[in-house]
């Protein structure tokens, strides 16, 4: 049995539902491309839902690579052709056995997934493939993880305003309209707005203006973003 199948198996033996129970944590899995790998939940995301939730009721799972397409964790990606790519979800499985790491013995109390991602599928021409893979990201997280796929949050950071004319990166703004619709299909699904976040200084000292990335002070920002969109999902 590959080792992906195994790792699920654990999975849905130690990811229980109990909202109810008071030891039960909440989940947070953040994971996507160069903007959240340059992310760090230390800075904002998890003070913010550590502050609402306490210490002890949080975790707080991370793993990301920048320039990669969302094929690597949807795994059921064709291309235009149909044809699959060579890397095929390879980047979820690794992020999941951080997941299975971090939750094991542990009760679940929600899961939020917080995905910053698409510039890569925007640049290669991908935006009409998007809305599938992003929507089967979702459901195949809640499957995986045995959870209601109706109970599973989903925090989307939108594409900045980096390349609105779709010079650089020909599906850029097609990509972003995609995330707004997923955004707006499920009350558990938040969008969350980066165009003022990669303006001023770099983390290198870089003035940067309507860059791919962001600024220094953008990533905190981002971050208290998602907290507050992931707590919004929590209170719902």
């Amino acid at each position: 049995m590959p080792d992906s199948k195994l790792l699920f198996i654990f999975l849905l033996a130690l990811v229980s539902v109990a909202s109810g129970e008071k030891d039960a944590k909440h989940l947070f899995i953040l994971s996507g491309q160069s903007n959240m790998q340059a992310h760090r939940p230390d800075e904002a995301f998890t003070p913010a839902v550590e502050k609402a939730l306490g210490r002890e009721k949080v975790i707080v799972i991370q793993d990301a690579l920048g320039g990669q397409p969302i094929h690597r964790w949807w795994k059921p990606w064709r291309d235009p052709e149909g044809q699959s790519p060579e890397q095929l979800g390879d980047l979820y499985d690794r992020l999941m056995r951080k997941v299975k790491t971090a939750v094991e013995g542990e009760e679940i109390a929600s899961i939020c997934l917080v995905w910053m991602q698409g510039e890569r599928d925007a640049r290669m021409g991908w935006g009409k493939l998007y809305e599938e893979a992003l929507l089967g990201l979702h459901t195949q997280l809640a499957k995986d993880l045995n959870w209601k796929k109706k109970d599973l949050g989903f925090v989307i950071g939108r594409l900045s305003d980096f390349d609105m004319g779709n010079q650089k990166y020909p599906h850029w703004t097609l990509v972003r309209e995609v995330q707004q619709k997923v955004a707006d299909s499920d009350p558990q699904f938040v969008l969350v707005n980066t165009n003022d976040l990669n303006d001023g200084l770099s983390r290198k000292g870089k003035e940067i203006k309507d860059d791919l990335h962001y600024s220094g002070e953008g990533y905190k920002i981002l971050g208290n973003r998602f907290a507050a969109a992931c707590l919004k999902i929590i209170k719902k």
